[in-house]
């Protein structure tokens, strides 16, 4: 049940083995860890308060878990989301509370894929973490403003976690390679910069897959001390796409997609869209955010946009994976070369907005139903003129009664026609 068992046996994977003690052995998130730092500050002065720790796997939040359990004088248990009840965390927390009465000991309780917790677990930690009975560090791949009770998320410090630059996975894979150890060192083993690149960039920030790569590239070099392009070729052949459909990545990477789409990269946007087909994701969510995009940026710029997203929405629905890439990839390029307007998406949310200040017109009477039998003796209805019995199938008459612009249609794509009709109708106006 402690943090972190010790020893560094060899069967033990390599990326477990060189989990540092301290924080020298480090690297990355320079925003949080670097000299003077918030995060950095709390653990050299042992003021480590509830944390909750979140950004992609492989970036370093367990191994600060570990340093802190480590360099605190705090007690320290670990539990895993996954695998736990609320039964066994209340144990651990009536623990903490005897050690805190018995020997004025704090403990820090330390919660792997804290996302995992349901509702019911987190409002468990609330008690004992306000009172500091416990100091919780969560650790998540999930954006915990998603996932996390917002109760548990005011009494924590959140510290967001970057994919590590090059730089630190340079570092990571130098140490690894070289130290004899814990890492690979008594092997000897060589590799030419260009096929280390190949690795860094293919780890995608994730140090804990960089450190798996290389210890299966030294597997398979054996005895010949070199790890060529050729075996790291073999081994990138076999590694998974990142992304997690049900993680932070999934809403990074649709937001990357409609982003693209909005700005009229077509190649952008097809590069994320294989992202996501290539990790699974269900291909009506995509064509789904299709058709909302359709009306909220292409808009009346280019009608048949929410016709072509709607039928690609019909398609992909009927016809299932792998044939329903290409309908998707079709709509998105044509998406985004399509013309694009949010001006109707504008109108809406002002329109809205008037009605939310309080902005509750009467509707006025001519414009009233009038198709039940007392209406009339309501004069709903009286004065009505319809347009269609008049030149141009337009009549001068009150909609609403107060004068306001909502939609402002722009100079692009078929909105251009629009306003050129919207100015015809102002002419007819004036003349009346």
């Amino acid at each position: 049940m402690n943090l972190f068992s010790e020893g560094h046996e060899k069967f033990q994977p390599l990326s477990f083995r060189l989990k540092p003690d301290d924080l020298d052995g480090f690297y990355g998130q320079e925003h949080i860890m670097g000299k003077n730092k918030v995060l950095r500050e709390l653990i050299e002065k042992d003021k480590i308060k509830s944390l909750i720790l979140f950004g992609p796997p492989g970036t370093g939040k367990s191994l600060i878990a570990h340093i802190i359990a480590r360099k605190t004088s705090s007690l320290n248990y670990q539990i895993n989301a996954v695998l736990s009840n609320v039964t066994e965390l209340r144990q651990l927390i009536k623990k903490a509370r005897l050690e805190r009465e018995a020997h004025n000991k704090w403990t820090i309780i330390f919660i792997d894929e804290i996302h995992r917790f349901n509702k019911a677990q987190q409002d468990a930690l609330l008690p004992p973490v306000e009172t500091g009975e416990i100091i919780l560090i969560g650790a998540t791949t999930q954006n915990p403003f998603f996932y996390i009770i917002p109760a548990l998320q005011s009494r924590s410090h959140i510290f967001e976690f970057k994919p590590l630059e090059k730089n630190a996975l340079e570092s990571i894979f130098k140490y690894a390679l070289e130290d004899r150890k814990k890492g690979l060192g008594e092997m000897g083993l060589a590799i030419k910069e260009n096929v280390k690149a190949k690795l860094i960039e293919k780890a995608g920030g994730d140090a804990r897959k960089l450190l798996n790569m290389l210890e299966m590239c030294a597997l398979l070099a054996g005895g010949k001390k070199q790890i060529t392009d050729k075996i790291v070729t073999e081994v990138l052949s076999q590694e998974y796409h990142l992304y997690d459909k049900k993680g932070d990545y999934h809403y990074d990477i649709i937001s990357a997609f409609i982003k693209s789409l909005r700005g009229s990269d077509p190649d952008a946007a097809v590069y994320w869209l294989a992202r996501m087909i290539a990790g699974g994701e269900d291909p009506r969510f995509i064509a789904r955010r299709l058709v909302i995009f359709a009306s909220e940026d292409v808009g009346n710029a280019y009608p048949m946009g929410l016709v072509v997203a709607q039928a690609c929405f019909d398609a992909v629905t009927h016809i299932g994976m792998p044939e329903s890439r290409i309908i998707l990839a079709h709509t998105t390029t044509f998406l985004a070369t399509a013309p694009k307007s949010n001006a109707s998406y504008m109108a809406i949310d002002k329109a809205l907005d008037d009605v939310n200040k309080g902005v509750i017109l009467e509707v006025p009477k001519h414009l009233k139903d009038s198709h039940y039998a007392s209406a009339g003796k309501l004069g709903h209805g009286d004065d009505y003129q319809y347009p269609h019995d008049f030149k141009g199938h337009w009549v001068d008459q009150d909609y609403v009664p107060m004068k306001k612009k909502y939609y402002k249609p722009t100079d692009i794509g078929y909105e251009k026609k629009i306003i050129e009709f919207m100015k015809n109708i102002e002419k007819m106006k004036k003349k009346n």
